[in-house]
């Protein structure tokens, strides 16, 4: 698995530079950042989210996972605030506005032009991704950021087990 850079990380705000090449290298980047999306039991992943600052995208709402070389958002629609949450950012989420529909062109894994049109969760996910590759990070947008107490309480039992009593 690769590493997760985290909020505080200066590759998380680099604006990251155009794949010049989809070569073996870069297959094998986007191989090794869906598997660690995979591990991580995240969505999507950004090329900078693992230290590299390139363009490159991966994610997996439900039906298989999409390589995204050079993405570019080309339309956007509606507007919609939904509850978002990060792997560079553990343990917070915020609720941002963001178009309620996107069109984003990329290319694929064998460099053919490729466009996808997602609302929903696939909409918010490309969103999220994409800024990604320009620097920003959700709390960015955020007008307040919240601690996941889930996260925080499970951290703490982690910590300090509780032991049941047996019956």
């Amino acid at each position: 698995m690769l590493e997760i850079r985290k909020d505080g990380d200066p590759v998380l705000r680099q604006v990251a530079k155009p794949v010049a090449n989809i070569d073996e290298n870069s297959l094998k980047l986007a191989a090794e950042m869906i598997k660690t999306m995979y591990e991580a039991d995240g969505v999507g992943l950004a090329a900078p989210q693992v230290g590299e600052s390139i363009r490159l995208v991966v994610y997996d709402v439900g039906d298989g996972p999409v390589t995204m070389f050079n993405p570019v958002v080309t339309d956007s629609e509606g507007l919609l605030e939904c509850e978002e949450r990060c792997l560079s950012v553990p343990g917070k989420y915020a609720f941002i506005a963001r178009p309620e529909t996107v069109e984003v062109r990329y290319l694929d894994r064998s460099g053919r032009h490729c466009k996808v049109k997602g609302d929903g969760l696939l909409g918010r996910c490309l969103q999220h991704e994409l800024d990604h590759l320009d620097g920003k990070l959700y709390t960015d947008l955020a007008k307040e950021v919240f601690t996941d107490e889930r996260a925080k309480n499970s951290t703490e039992r982690a910590k300090n087990p509780v032991k049941e009593k047996s019956r």
